[in-house]
């Protein structure tokens, strides 16, 4: 895949806390007295290191995975900001190389042209449409209050049914599912069965 649309100054965030993380790991390795206490702040920094050095990488290739199906990445960037800043719960459909006909049920139909503002009406909470997932197929609104498939697998994290219906989808087809949480804000997307955490500065 190639990076030449990504932010560089998310590039150079990400390669930055990439070397922070490795002075970190090996500094521990010479300098930490594991029969000690302090042992677990370092374990903490450390976790809340990789989490931004995730959240990063997972940003950082977001672009990549949406370029070549769909030229609204600005839009959808906009649209995420704005509903995360609101605890506007969202679930968006990417369409990729799968067809999702046979996987997405019960929606509206809407045939728009892919915008910002009409995203986020759909998901603005006293809209009817605001509990299921929009579909996307390159730059239009295919559909809106769709009904995917839960995923049945065990998962180790505390998710609602939107993060469960993003990730169900995405073991079933290709297809990149954006999140965000009603009671958080926070941002993920999910792809082949695996839930991303994204921040939502600096992705357009």
């Amino acid at each position: 895949m190639s990076n030449t649309n990504l932010p560089i100054p998310l590039i150079t965030q990400l390669r930055g806390n990439l070397e922070i993380l490795s002075n970190q790991i090996h500094n521990m390795l010479e300098h930490t007295d594991i029969t000690k206490t302090d042992i677990l702040n370092d374990f903490e920094e450390l976790h809340q290191l990789f989490h931004d050095v995730q959240v990063n990488a997972a940003s950082f290739y977001l672009r990549s995975f949406l370029a070549p199906f769909t030229d609204q990445f600005e839009v959808l960037s906009t649209a995420i900001q704005h509903l995360s800043k609101r605890n506007h719960g969202a679930l968006i459909v990417i369409q990729r190389h799968d067809h999702l006909d046979s996987f997405i049920h019960s929606g509206i139909n809407v045939q728009a042209k892919l915008s910002s503002p009409l995203l986020e009406s759909i998901f603005y909470t006293g809209n009817p449409l605001h509990d299921g997932a929009v579909l996307i197929c390159k730059d239009r609104i295919v559909s809106a209050g769709n009904v995917l498939p839960l995923s049945t697998k065990e998962i180790h994290l505390k998710v609602g049914t939107r993060h469960r219906a993003a990730i169900g989808i995405t073991e079933l087809t290709d297809a990149l599912v954006l999140v965000v949480s009603e009671e958080t804000g926070r941002a993920t997307f999910a792809l082949s069965g695996n839930l991303y955490p994204i921040m939502t500065k600096g992705l357009t």
